[in-house]
């Protein structure tokens, strides 16, 4: 699973060809969220509430940018990296 983002100890994942709806990990802790990218809300998982409130900030941030890492992870493609938050 590619890391494309690190920031404040939290780590931003997306799985290739992963089950939908469209969504990203975030890692905190040893502990993990998964998040939808359309609308935002955390459907497994759980974080402290400062590093939730962090990844939800970072993900409104970088949406676009976000669905088009889940368009070239559906088709395999290397999605990169996004910039942190800072």
């Amino acid at each position: 699973m590619p890391e494309i983002c690190r920031f404040y100890g939290i780590i931003i994942k997306m799985f290739f060809n992963d089950h939908q709806p469209p969504h990203f990990h975030a890692e905190y802790g040893g502990e993990e969220i998964l998040v939808a990218i359309d609308t935002l809300a955390i459907f497994a998982g759980g974080l402290p509430p400062r590093a939730t409130g962090l990844v939800i900030e970072w993900a409104t941030l970088h949406k676009r940018e976000l669905n088009e890492a889940w368009y070239k992870a559906s088709t395999l493609e290397p999605v990169g990296r996004i910039d942190p938050l800072p």
